[in-house]
């Protein structure tokens, strides 16, 4: 039984870093801010710390721009660009409201360094505070591109709820 759940711990972190380490194809250059000619709604998330966050189907056209909103404000440690993250995530694409991934539903966090995935994260979380929820919505530029990654098809807006456990 034991060797059968840290194989899964290593599957389910494998995934994550495959889905995360993608790169996006212009080097990750947009600016932060929200695209405000666009139409978009943000998707709802609950504040409720320590379970899944519960989604809400984004709508409208998404913003090119890298958009992040905090939905709960840590108290602890700040993430920077050189940090190593223990998070818990969800991750819904924006052209069909559908979590693709979800490390709550193992139940087990997922330890990365900042710098080894993509632009989207590496733009969005620094900042963040250990105990804090973020939602990032990442253009496909700086997320996976034209060329897509595994469930992620290509030009896919993706929409990300990040919970950050721990800085080191």
């Amino acid at each position: 039984m034991k060797q059968n759940t840290y194989t899964k711990k290593i599957m389910i972190s494998m995934l994550l870093i495959t889905v995360l380490t993608a790169c996006s194809t212009d080097g990750g250059v947009e600016k932060m801010t929200g695209d405000s000619s666009t139409s978009m709604a943000l998707p709802s998330v609950t504040n409720n710390a320590g379970a899944a966050p519960q989604i809400g189907a984004p709508s409208g056209e998404p913003s090119i721009d890298l958009v992040k909103k905090d939905v709960i404000v840590g108290t602890g440690q700040t993430a920077i660009a050189t940090s190593t993250l223990e998070v818990h995530y969800v991750l819904m694409t924006w052209s069909d409201g559908k979590v693709v991934q979800s490390s709550w539903d193992s139940g087990q966090t997922a330890t990365f360094p900042l710098s080894g995935v993509i632009s989207g994260w590496q733009q969005g979380i620094p900042g963040m505070k250990e105990g804090g929820r973020r939602l990032l919505v990442i253009p496909p530029a700086l997320g996976y591109g034209a060329t897509g990654s595994g469930p992620i098809a290509a030009n896919e807006t993706l929409v990300f709820v990040v919970d950050l456990v721990k800085v080191s």
